[in-house]
């Protein structure tokens, strides 16, 4: 079940007409400015730094985002990602949806040594359990728990791997 705060729309129009009742306009440049960046920035000790810094995103050592991967650019600080993980190239993770008559927003978390495949979207509200691999371009909507091998659209377990240890 994914853990996820419910807005109504402030108006009649559609709720992503109102986003920058949302954040900031300000904010969100800024927000888009370093994530556009760190898409394309190769050296991970320097994009880690950032997404920490500028952005509030809770990145354990050792965490690897891929190129291409993109960040949500509204909450960025909803996200965690638990040391020695991998993010995949072109990897979405976002903690906002907008629909219609409302937009969602909710914390991803993200756990230790997880490996996330590239063109996977993980959305918001969802945990992924230490030692967790999910396949590439998945569609991750649900909890995985930890040790799972997950994959597929949605992403659903494949089964629990074995612990190296």
């Amino acid at each position: 079940m994914r853990r996820i705060e419910r807005f109504p729309s402030p108006g009649e129009k559609n709720s992503m007409q109102y986003f920058s009742r949302i954040v900031g306009l300000p904010r969100l440049s800024f927000n888009f400015l370093i994530l556009s960046f760190c898409r394309y920035l190769p050296w991970l000790g320097l994009k880690n730094w950032l997404y920490r810094r500028l952005l509030n995103v809770q990145i354990g050592k050792n965490v690897s985002v891929g190129l291409m991967a993109m960040f949500d650019v509204f909450f960025p600080q909803l996200i965690s990602i638990g040391e020695n993980s991998i993010i995949g190239y072109n990897a979405t993770v976002l903690t906002h949806e907008f629909l219609v008559q409302e937009y969602r927003k909710g914390q991803v978390e993200i756990g230790r040594g997880v490996v996330i495949g590239n063109n996977t979207v993980i959305l918001p509200g969802v945990s992924i359990g230490d030692g967790a691999v999910v396949g590439a371009c998945s569609l991750v909507n649900k909890d995985i728990p930890s040790g799972a091998l997950a994959a597929g659209v949605p992403a659903r377990v494949i089964r629990v791997l074995k612990d190296e240890e």
